[in-house]
C-alpha cells in the first residue's frame, strides 16, 4: 500500500476514487474488506484511506498518534490502488464534507465515492450537516454484523430511499452525480478496532496520543 502519497497541490486525474475515512485505531481487515469491496464492486482505480486527525464521535477513546494510526493501514496490504494518508491535517479539514469539498476542488476530474460500513451508514445523522454530505458524493454502504439492518430502516436510508441505486447498477456509482447511494451485499467482517485494542494494549503495542512523551 501506497502511503502518503496523495499530492496535496492536487492534479487533473481523471480516475474513479473511492475515499474511506476514520480513526484506524487501529486499522484491521474489516477496513480492509470494505475498501477492497468498493474498489472491486464499483471498478475504482483507487481506494484512499483518510486517516483522520481525530474522530469528532470518538473524543473520549485512546487515540494512537496519526502517524501509527496510517502505519497500521499501510500494513493491511501490498495493494498499490490502495492509498494511505493523513491528508486531513495537511488540509487543515477535520469534518467529511469539508474533506471532500476540498478534494473536489483539488482533484476536479476525479470521481469519488465515499465508502462506509453499513454501522457508519446507521450513524450518519450525528455527523456535522450530514445532508448536505450526502449531496457532495456518491456513497457505497457495505454490510457490518448486527448493522445492517439498522442501516436499511434508519433515518439516513429514510432521507436517501429514493436515491438508492440497485446492486446490479452498483458499477455505475462513480459516474453519477450525488445525491447516490447503493448498498453492496457481500460477506460480512465482524472484526473491531476496539476489540484490538483491548489485545494489544497490555503489551503496549500499540501506543496512544496519552502516552507520548
Amino acid at each position: 500500500m501506497l502511503r502518503d502519497a496523495i499530492p496535496r497541490s492536487g492534479d487533473r486525474r481523471r480516475t474513479g476514487i473511492g475515499l474511506l475515512g476514520g480513526s484506524f485505531n487501529p486499522a484491521h481487515q474489516g477496513h480492509l474488506a470494505i475498501a477492497l469491496r468498493g474498489l472491486h464492486a464499483l471498478r475504482l482505480d483507487e481506494v484512499w484511506f483518510l486517516v483522520s486527525p481525530g474522530n469528532p464521535l470518538k473524543t473520549g477513546q485512546d487515540m494512537a498518534l496519526q502517524d501509527r494510526r496510517r502505519d497500521s493501514v499501510s500494513a493491511l496490504s501490498s495493494d498499490v490502488r490502495l492509498r494511505a494518508s493523513t491528508i486531513e491535517s495537511q488540509l487543515g479539514t477535520r469534518y467529511a464534507i469539508d474533506t471532500v469539498r476540498r478534494l473536489r476542488r483539488l482533484f476536479p476530474r476525479a470521481r469519488f465515492v465515499w465508502l462506509m460500513g453499513a454501522d457508519v451508514f446507521a450513524e450518519l445523522p450525528r455527523w456535522r450537516r450530514w445532508r448536505q454530505f450526502l449531496r457532495e458524493i456518491a456513497v457505497a454502504v457495505i454490510p457490518r454484523p448486527g448493522s445492517s439492518t439498522a442501516a436499511l430502516h434508519g433515518q439516513t436510508q429514510s432521507v436517501m430511499r429514493r436515491f438508492r441505486l440497485p446492486p446490479s447498477r452498483a458499477r455505475r456509482l462513480s459516474y453519477l452525480p450525488p445525491p447516490v447511494w447503493a448498498f453492496l451485499p457481500g460477506r460480512q467482517n465482524d472484526i473491531s478496532a476496539t476489540e484490538l485494542r483491548r489485545r494489544q494494549n497490555p503489551s503496549g503495542r500499540f501506543r496512544t496520543q496519552e502516552n507520548q512523551p
